[in-house]
């Protein structure tokens, strides 16, 4: 079911248009990435098919009755109220009910009947609107976005940038829409909140179309990529690592394309001009009606091509230390809340640390303590060692004053530098014309952290103290980051929840969990890699421990039968099979794992009694099997599917190496159908890699099953 239609979609501002031609569409339960470098219009694009603006032409069209949520970048939150009002602004009928019976149970301390009427009744109300249900529900988004219980009836106009973010975030989840926008949904999220994101998106129903600067997060929750440029719009049914790979493939195809066109198009040419005149004067002629009717192959937009120009460079720094910082006994607390104490960490030169937890734990703290910027009351020593030369760069950007230019901040640092040598310098962090002489006022977060950046860089500089450095970067800028600091000789603490970004940096990682700082050896992927086996085994032990118990209590349950007489317990009825059992462990589970949590339900909505336990075990045995039989016809249906893919993706890589076979052949001037086969071939390129990704994951399906069916 389609749930999305955009056609020929035009935009821009006077003259000058953003992008056009934007035709793409979006399946209900199709999740597509939107990327392009900043300032291309993905937030634009977003406003469109939110309807907050009106396209130059063309037309968006959502199905009728979807439901569509938008998270802003901007994190222009409209509720009032608490934070849980803000929760359930999304379903009206729910909070005016809630509303009312909060009043209604104020009311009812009178004692009087009418007023427990009226309680009794808007309690049965609220039941059946299910507002028990999604306050259950906001209360794990609300858990797993960093708001406690208590958080809940904070004032809305109470909460910082980021709070308000990861709110606004929780609102849009909570609505569980068929239509979800995000744009840029991991800013102010630390990497367990993040993880958790993935997997809650990974399961809703619902279309989504997603920006966001983080690859690891692109690669996990979206399957599908579109970029949009300025005159292209792509798409490809690729995750973002594998789309990098496939558009610079079919770039350099294209380019070839274009270039063998245009020295067709120029010997042509060649010969017009020699012989317009002479013998072959017809022949001349009938090339310059074909050249009349050629269509153009126009070289392939690179869109992130300006995007890459950016170039961060270290100017040469003297050699310090071996012994950079060594750190004993650090301690901090903020609002008499200890974050950590007793810190003992030793830095070498050379040393990429990076420092990682959830948010609100003390990793900035951290770092300006190691940085030689902690407040009075923060307990330890950092013992420096000999000929550092450090920066900072802040995550809030406090280094930057809004009312100057970008000019004026460069020679801040650098008066010996004439506006000229300025701008040039300022052209290494794509900031082109009129842009160097623009207030900082004005930029965009993009904007802003180049310039900071740009700041840093000016001085040798062998020690540095980087906040969030990525927050604000573009893809391309975040990659030649990662460049210039991988290669960079001197040594580097920084704080960041960009995992790539991480995994590429880093040598070292400080995690502050829970007051507690622990330093592991090796890069994040390791620190990544360990975590995941405790918690693998954490899970493995807390199973057995199940099983134990169900053991334990099957055996107590025989001695009581047999104690009170009724002879040898039942035998277990085989027919019940893995399925009935791991039903039964399912429900124990799910009754362990609600909230105790008085809820006052009148008569009407309670659930009636048994009849007996033999309906009881007569109804659990239907429903095994008719759950065994279910999973066995789609387990059958996933086979035959398989199968099926696997001829479609023999057939059609073998007619993509026929057709690729006839591209390499000289077209003998019949360039339009050159590029009609060009996209052809494109086309069934990006048929068979979906008909590929497709296959792997029914394969995985099919063996992670047999394998559990194996166990059981």
């Amino acid at each position: 079911m389609t749930v999305l239609q955009v056609a020929d979609l035009s935009f821009g501002y006077g003259a000058d248009k953003l992008f056009q031609g934007i035709t793409f569409s979006l399946e209900h339960g199709q999740r597509a990435a939107l990327v392009a470098p900043n300032g291309a219009g993905k937030s634009t694009l977003l406003r469109l098919v939110a309807r907050e603006l009106t396209p130059d032409t063309g037309s968006v069209v959502i199905r009728k009755g979807i439901r569509v949520a938008y998270f802003r970048q901007s994190h222009e939150l409209q509720a009032e109220g608490t934070v849980l009002d803000a929760f359930l602004s999304g379903f009206a009928e729910v909070l005016e009910l809630r509303h009312a019976l909060t009043a209604a149970q104020h009311a009812a301390a009178s004692g009087s009947e009418a007023d427990l009427d009226r309680l009794s009744d808007l309690t049965d109300r609220y039941h059946i609107a299910g507002g028990d249900d999604l306050e259950r529900r906001v209360e794990i988004i609300a858990a797993h976005l960093g708001f406690t219980p208590a958080d809940m009836d904070r004032p809305v106009a109470s909460l910082s940038g980021g709070e308000r973010g990861r709110l606004q975030l929780g609102v849009v989840l909570a609505i569980e829409p068929d239509l979800l926008l995000l744009d840029e949904p991991t800013n102010h999220l630390d990497i367990e909140t993040i993880t958790w994101l993935e997997k809650h998106l990974a399961g809703l129903g619902g279309a989504l179309l997603c920006v966001s600067h983080d690859r690891a997060f692109l690669d996990a929750v979206c399957p599908n990529t579109m970029e949009l440029g300025h005159r292209s719009f792509r798409v490809y049914p690729l995750k973002y690592s594998d789309y990098a790979v496939a558009r610079e493939e079919d770039l350099a195809r294209e380019r070839e394309l274009a270039e063998r066109q245009e020295a067709f198009v120029a010997k042509t040419e060649d010969f017009i001009r020699r012989n317009i005149a002479g013998q072959k004067t017809k022949q001349a002629q009938s090339r310059r009606k074909m050249l009349e009717k050629l269509e153009t192959i126009d070289r392939p937009e690179d869109v992130w091509a300006t995007a890459e120009k950016v170039r961060f460079r270290f100017a040469p720094a003297p050699r310090s230390g071996d012994i950079v910082l060594d750190a004993r006994g650090l301690g901090a607390a903020r609002g008499g809340r200890t974050l950590f104490s007793g810190v003992e960490l030793l830095i070498r030169r050379g040393d990429r640390v990076g420092i990682v937890g959830p948010n609100g734990t003390g990793k900035s703290t951290l770092l300006k303590l190691l940085a030689g910027a902690g407040a009075p009351e923060d307990a330890g020593d950092v013992r420096r060692g000999t000929n550092l030369c450090q920066g900072y760069f802040d995550q809030h950007l406090g280094s930057l004053d809004p009312a100057r230019t970008a000019v004026e901040e460069i020679r801040s640092v650098r008066a010996d530098m004439n506006v000229d040598a300025t701008r040039q310098y300022l052209s290494r962090f794509r900031f082109y014309g009129d842009d160097a002489l623009r207030k900082v006022q004005g930029f965009s977060g993009g904007e802003r952290s180049r310039l900071a950046l740009g700041k840093l860089l000016l001085e040798p500089r062998n020690l540095l103290f980087l906040d969030e450095p990525t927050n604000h970067l573009d893809i391309p800028a975040a990659e030649i980051l990662e460049e210039a600091l991988t290669g960079f000789e001197g040594t580097v603490l920084l704080v960041s929840h960009d995992r790539r970004f991480l995994e590429q940096v880093t040598t070292r990682i400080v995690a502050v969990r829970e007051g507690h700082v622990d330093v592991y050896p090796g890069g994040f992927r390791d620190y990544r890699d360990n975590l995941e086996k405790l918690a693998a085994e954490a899970a493995a032990r807390e199973a057995e421990e199940r099983e134990a118990e169900r053991a334990r209590g099957a055996a107590s349950g025989r001695a009581r039968g047999a104690a009170s007489g009724r002879g040898a317990p039942e035998p277990r009825d085989e027919r019940r099979g893995a399925a009935a059992d791991a039903a039964d462990a399912a429900d124990a589970a799910n009754r362990s794992a609600k909230p105790a949590r008085a809820v006052r339900r009148s008569g009407a909505t309670m659930p009636p009694p048994a009849d007996d336990a033999g309906a009881g075990d007569a109804a659990a045995r239907r429903r095994a099997f008719e759950s065994d039989k279910a999973t066995a016809r789609a387990t059958e249906r996933k086979r035959k599917r398989i199968k099926e893919l696997e001829a479609e993706i023999a057939a059609g890589e073998s007619q993509l190496e026929e057709m690729r076979e006839q591209l390499k052949k000289d077209p003998g001037g019949d360039w339009a159908k050159l590029a009609e086969a060009a996209r052809k071939e494109q086309a069934l390129a990006k048929r068979v890699d979906a008909a590929m990704t497709e296959w792997m994951a029914l394969s995985e399906e099919l063996g992670a099953s047999a394998t559990a069916g194996g166990e059981a």
